[in-house]
């Protein structure tokens, strides 16, 4: 062999010897997160992908989602199929909605990579003595836009009626099921003739769709819900506890009565509504209150320890954790207004209340507040 030859042999033995760049490329186990952990967070991630192979309906057995989001304000408008809700600043009132299985896996997610309600909660569970805990760091936001399904519950489906906004709520189930009892204001689409009945859609594709049927273990609203999406619809959600849960709640407020006609109308003449739905202007307030406080009852939704260092002076004190548990022991008989320092747990009690016991005449100061030791205060509208 002549110099040269072994000169390029040797030349490309030197390149085959040389691994590929792709097989010095450490790939991601499956579910891992491909993003910078930031301080803070809980060690063990997830990505989307993950979450999509864990999540069903029905529920898959062994595994927990869990919203640490808001109740009112962020979980019933919007939130993974089959995802549970325990707020993260009322964990530990909740738990007892946990498994008592500790090995099951639990998934925590919340508002995206800048919201630590998720993680706060996965510590805490891990406390507990859980075992297979996980994080969804990227959240509610990753997961709608990767075109992930989305759920409401059905406070929010009551809010939407309440409020008269445009959306259409659909029972899926068989005809001859429906006709025994559906959702009020919901129209039947049995998803077996979907394609036979698409004529009583809205023509507006933007326009809300709800789909339920019976419960879930039952596919036929998420069956009906993607055949909406294929004929353009781009507002379409499910409720997946469908009619069962809605016949439960029902059942359980029929022995509620109905607030009297003048009681409803004694309300509306004295409080004036602001400008969010449920709360009283404060200049309406303190007029009522400043003329006859025995015409209210005022609720400080505020923790004990925050009460007893300054609050309005006649008001009752059921810290907004505690208020889920002793809602029965609000009257009928008179406007109920809920009041903190900011406007933000006073709504949040309006929101629980008006679920728990809509009988109850609830309102809510929108408005920022002081308090004083002697019962004085100030309160700026928002």
């Amino acid at each position: 062999m002549s110099l040269k030859k072994l000169s390029m042999a040797i030349a490309l033995a030197a390149v085959c010897a040389v691994p590929p760049l792709m097989a010095q490329t450490t790939t991601p186990a499956a579910g891992a997160v491909a993003m910078q952990a930031k301080e803070g967070w809980y060690r063990a991630l997830v990505d989307t992908a993950f979450v999509r192979s864990q999540v069903d309906i029905p529920p898959k057995k062994g595994v927990m989602l869990i919203d640490s989001r808001p109740a009112a304000r962020q979980y019933d408008p919007g939130h993974i199929p089959g995802a549970i809700n325990i707020p993260d600043t009322q964990f530990e009132k909740m738990v007892d909605r946990l498994p008592a299985d500790k090995a099951t896996l639990l998934i925590f997610y919340c508002g995206g990579v800048d919201c630590m309600l998720s993680h706060n909660s996965a510590f805490k569970a891990e406390k507990l003595g859980y075992t297979n805990v996980k994080v969804y760091p990227a959240g509610m936001p990753e997961w709608k836009t990767s075109g992930g399904a989305v759920s409401v519950s059905l406070a929010y489906i009551r809010k939407l009626q309440d409020d008269k906004a445009p959306h259409v709520l659909i029972d899926a189930r068989p005809r001859r099921v429906a006709e025994k009892g559906m959702i009020p204001t919901a129209i039947n689409i049995p998803d077996t003739e979907f394609d036979k009945m698409v004529d009583k859609l809205p023509a507006d594709k933007a326009t809300p769709l709800i789909f339920y049927c019976g419960g879930l273990e039952c596919v036929l609203s998420d069956k009906s819900a993607a055949k909406a999406q294929k004929l353009g619809y781009t507002n379409v959600m499910t409720y997946p506890e469908g009619y069962p849960e809605w016949q439960a709640l029902q059942a359980g407020s029929k022995a509620a009565a109905a607030p009297a006609a003048g009681a409803a109308a004694a309300t509306s003449a004295v409080l004036v509504p602001g400008k969010e739905k449920g709360s009283a202007t404060v200049a309406s307030f303190q007029q009522v209150w400043g003329a006859n406080p025995g015409a209210l009852m005022l609720v400080d939704v505020r923790d004990q320890k925050e009460f007893a260092t300054g609050a309005i002076k006649g008001a009752v004190n059921l810290p907004i954790n505690e208020l889920e548990k002793k809602v029965g022991t609000l009257p009928t008989d008179r406007p109920v207004v809920f009041v903190c320092g900011t406007g933000a747990r006073s709504g949040e009690a309006y929101d629980m209340v008006k679920l728990l016991r809509g009988e109850v005449q609830a309102w809510y100061l929108d408005a920022d507040a002081k308090f004083a030791a002697d019962g004085s205060y100030t309160m700026t509208q928002k």
